[in-house]
C-alpha cells in the first residue's frame, strides 16, 4: 500500500511537473510573440529591422530607437563624410566596427545593430534599415503612410479638408500620416496615392486619355 501510494505522488507530482513545462512554454512563445512587429517584412532588410524591433521592444526603448535610426538615416541623406563612411568598400570591416563600437552616445540596441552590419559588411544599407524600422513602428500605431501629388503647394486648409476625407478611408483606429510634394508637370489636379491604392486626379492624365482617344 505504502509503494502504492509513493508511486501515486509520483505520478501526480510528474504531471504537475509537465503542466508547469508546458506553461512555461505557453507564457515564454506569448512573451516572445508580444515582442514581434505588426506588420510582417520580409528580405534582408526587414530581418534587421525586425531582430532591431524585437530587441527594441524587450528592453522597453522602441521609441527611442526609431529616434536614434531616424537621426543616422537624416545624417546620412545631409553628412556627406558620414555617407561616405557608410558606403566606401575601402574602408575594413574591422575599421568600421571599430568605429561604430565606439559610439557610446547610441545605446547598445542600435550599437549592436550598427556593429553586426559592419561586420557584415553591409553598413550602406543602414539608411534603407531606418526606413523599414520606421514602416514597423507606424504599423504599430496604426499609421498609413498617404502622399498628396500637386502642381502647386496646397494650403493649410486644403490639406485638412484631403486629410479629413482620406481618414475616412481607412480602417476604425488608424491614421493618416500626409506627404506633399508639389509637381508641376501634372499642370493640375492631385495624384493621392495611400498605401498601396493610386488615384490619379491630374488635368496631364486627363490629357494623356484624350491622347489615346480614337478619331472617327
Amino acid at each position: 500500500m505504502f509503494t502504492a501510494a509513493v508511486r501515486s505522488a509520483r505520478h501526480a507530482t510528474w504531471g504537475s511537473v509537465v503542466t508547469t513545462k508546458a506553461l512555461a512554454r505557453s507564457m515564454s512563445s506569448n512573451a516572445a510573440e508580444s515582442h514581434r512587429p505588426v506588420l510582417q517584412l520580409h528580405g534582408l532588410l526587414a530581418r534587421y529591422a525586425n531582430a532591431t524591433y524585437i530587441a527594441a521592444s524587450k528592453a522597453g526603448e522602441l521609441d527611442k530607437i526609431e529616434s536614434e535610426l531616424m537621426s543616422l538615416y537624416n545624417a546620412s541623406q545631409t553628412s556627406k563624410p558620414f555617407a561616405s563612411f557608410l558606403e566606401n568598400p575601402l574602408i575594413s570591416r574591422n575599421d568600421k566596427t571599430k568605429y561604430v563600437s565606439s559610439l557610446d552616445n547610441l545605446s547598445p540596441v542600435t550599437r549592436n545593430l550598427l556593429v553586426t552590419m559592419a561586420g557584415n559588411a553591409r553598413l550602406s544599407e543602414l539608411p534603407k534599415v531606418a526606413k523599414t524600422f520606421a514602416q514597423l513602428m507606424k504599423a504599430k500605431r496604426g499609421q498609413v503612410d498617404a502622399k498628396i501629388i500637386s502642381s502647386e503647394k496646397l494650403e493649410p486648409a486644403q490639406l485638412k479638408e484631403i486629410e479629413s476625407a482620406m481618414q475616412s478611408q481607412v480602417p476604425k483606429g488608424k491614421s493618416v500620416i500626409i506627404e506633399a510634394v508639389t509637381d508641376p508637370s501634372i499642370v493640375g489636379g492631385l495624384q493621392v496615392q495611400i498605401g498601396d491604392q493610386f488615384l490619379d486626379l491630374s488635368v496631364k492624365s486627363r490629357i494623356e486619355e484624350i491622347d489615346r482617344m480614337p478619331l472617327t
